[in-house]
């Protein structure tokens, strides 16, 4: 049996990544080549004979022609291509960060429903308390031109971002102290000692691609995000095989490294993105099976299933989809009003979430909860349920009224609370334009905050403005992101909202705590429970990091967004993992990639 790293609460835990993890999910590394099945692949088959097919239980009669074995994907790429360089900011899927290991590939692999951080392109990890974390390679690792991949590439990937500290790696480096190829399957990194962050280094590991030095390390330091890459060399099981804009084609790698570690080749022998101009535009492609799996927005899918297409998600009820992100409401403290606690409780409890679920989300979100811990997945553990109800807030106008009454405001001949000589708005909540469904969920917010007395309404600037208004601090409240589930979180979230490490004076840009919440206590916290190195001792400080979070409120969740949104149609393919037929996560990176070899071929 595989075991979490931080299971045991001993000084130094040695991993080795393999065997079955909690809740039936085989790790890949004992992955086969295919669900055996012995019904036929017609739509007479019964739905208990074939696991994973559309919420109807019916099935595809497979395709013919030029596209017959190939995947067809999409909701990755919406333009045409323009560089396969992974440390562009615009790079192409599925070159783009943290996407799709399937051209490159990361040291290791995370699993959202479990948090399972699973093998890579290392078969092992082992952590020395906060002090080290030391890696070790797979054996046979080749880049998809032959040449061989070792430890010093993996180290090569990572010391790019001293380099240059515009691309996404560099951040790794206030992370770790050091990394160092002391052999060529052998890795060693010395945690920084000042925040011994163990979580987040591994998180890097799970999101970081292994790049070949060949081709990157003549490339002068300054132009590693602007290089034009068009012939990308990954460690992965496919290779690009042509782009335009209107699709990019990869091809199987036939010296794939990996085939006997995931027991065999993916499935298809193509993946094939077709670049459409909207949502839409792919919705239908999808429903007529001209696509086998996407990751994008579809309203009310369960239409698809109930029209009798062989559509499916990963769960067979609402919410459909596994909650991974947290859009928050921030508030920004600075502002008279909005910097008294009570204030901030009577705007949580005021909100209508069952409006935002149903209209903005297509009841795509749980119940929210008054907790920066996801209440299910890969944080359930951390999460306090008993005390969120004993001390956190719903939906309940009347007892938002109360809370403003109680900390002494008045209502005045508008309709609009007075407290302590400040009149509770006019504010205005703002968000992207575009945003469709984050923008309705401001006019609700909006809604509920007049409907107990406080003066808001909307405003949807350009993203670049929103995010200036956001980052400076001049905005009174805002619909934002902040860190979605990832081996890093919850920690990563407590610290998006709480931290006081980063916050700048309005005006100057702060990447965190954007509500610039004052406290002399949380800093300390948040050290202790990113230092904690089992997950009894980080249970205890999330509960207390929590509990004040209560009690502040210096924002408050009003959704929760799937991760990706994970969308089968069984036309072509079947063997779908879902909540039934639960051998790999709905994901289209990290350890997502399993179901490329377990899903199986509907003959046309």
């Amino acid at each position: 049996m595989s075991e979490s790293i931080f299971e045991k609460p001993s000084r130094r835990s040695f991993i080795k990544l393999g065997g079955v993890v909690a809740g039936g999910l085989a790790l890949a590394a004992c992955a086969g080549g295919g669900t055996t099945s012995t019904s036929t692949a017609g739509g007479s088959a019964s739905a208990a004979a074939k696991p994973g097919i559309g919420n109807n239980g019916q099935f595809g009669k497979g395709r013919s022609g030029a596209t017959a074995d190939a995947l067809l994907i999409a909701g990755f790429q919406w333009g045409a291509p323009a560089t396969f360089n992974p440390l562009s900011p615009t790079a192409a899927w599925p070159a783009s960060a943290n996407v799709m290991q399937i051209v490159y590939e990361s040291p290791l692999r995370w699993n959202i429903l479990t948090g399972e951080i699973m093998p890579g392109l290392c078969s092992k990890y082992e952590v020395s308390g906060t002090e080290s974390v030391t890696l070790t390679m797979q054996d046979g690792v080749t880049f998809s031109d032959g040449s061989t991949c070792t430890a010093k590439d993996v180290v090569f990937s990572f010391e790019l971002g001293k380099k240059n500290t515009g691309i996404s790696v560099a951040s790794f480096w206030q992370l770790a102290d050091s990394m160092e190829a002391t052999d060529d399957k052998t890795v060693v990194i010395k945690v920084n000692q000042k925040t011994k962050n163990v979580s987040n280094v591994l998180r890097m590991l799970t999101e970081t691609y292994v790049l070949p030095t060949s081709q990157l390390g003549s490339i002068a330091d300054d132009k590693l995000p602007t290089e034009v890459i068009d012939k990308p060399i990954g460690t992965g099981p496919f290779t690009l095989d042509k782009a335009d804009q209107t699709q990019v084609v990869l091809a199987a790698n036939a010296n794939y490294w990996g085939k006997t570690f995931y027991g065999g080749s993916p499935v298809m022998s193509q993946i094939i993105h077709p670049i459409f101009k909207s949502n839409e535009d792919g919705n239908i492609k999808f429903q007529a099976g001209e696509l086998d799996i996407m990751q994008q927005f579809v309203s009310q899918i369960w239409k698809m299933w109930e029209g009798g297409k062989p559509v499916g998600t990963y769960l067979k009820d609402k919410p459909y989809f596994v909650p991974g992100s947290m859009p928050m409401l921030l508030m920004n403290t600075t502002k008279k009003g909005l910097d008294n606690p009570a204030v901030r409780k009577a705007i949580a409890t005021a909100i209508d979430y069952a409006s935002i679920a149903d209209t903005a989300m297509s009841g795509y979100t749980d119940t929210v909860q008054a907790s920066l811990i996801l209440p299910s997945g890969a944080e359930e553990k951390f999460f306090n349920k008993s005390d969120a109800e004993a001390n956190g807030w719903k939906y309940d106008a009347a007892a938002a009224e109360k809370l403003l009454t109680d900390a002494g405001a008045t209502k005045g001949s508008d309709g609009i609370y007075t407290l302590d000589g400040t009149r509770l708005g006019p504010w205005k909540v703002i968000t992207p334009t575009g945003w469709t469904d984050w923008n309705a969920s401001c006019e609700i917010i909006a809604k509920s905050l007049k409907a107990i007395g406080i003066d808001c309404a909307t405003n949807f600037p350009q993203q670049a403005d929103c995010t200036q208004q956001i980052q400076g601090g001049t905005f009174d409240l805002a619909v934002w992101y902040v860190s979605g589930v990832n081996p890093a979180t919850p920690w990563a979230r407590f610290k998006d909202i709480m931290s006081q490490s980063e916050v700048q004076p309005v005006g100057k840009t702060t990447f965190a705590n954007y509500g610039r919440w004052k406290n002399s206590e949380v800093e300390a916290m948040l050290t202790e429970a990113s230092q904690a190195t089992d997950d009894t001792a980080k249970k205890a400080a999330y509960d207390k990091l929590d509990a004040l979070y209560r009690k502040e409120v210096p924002a408050c969740p009003i959704m929760y967004r799937p991760d990706e949104f994970y969308e089968y149609n069984a036309t072509n393919f079947y063997n779908w993992p879902d909540e039934n037929n639960s051998y790999a996560p709905p994901m289209f990176r990290g350890a997502g990639n399993t179901w490329m070899y377990k899903i199986q071929k509907i003959a046309g």
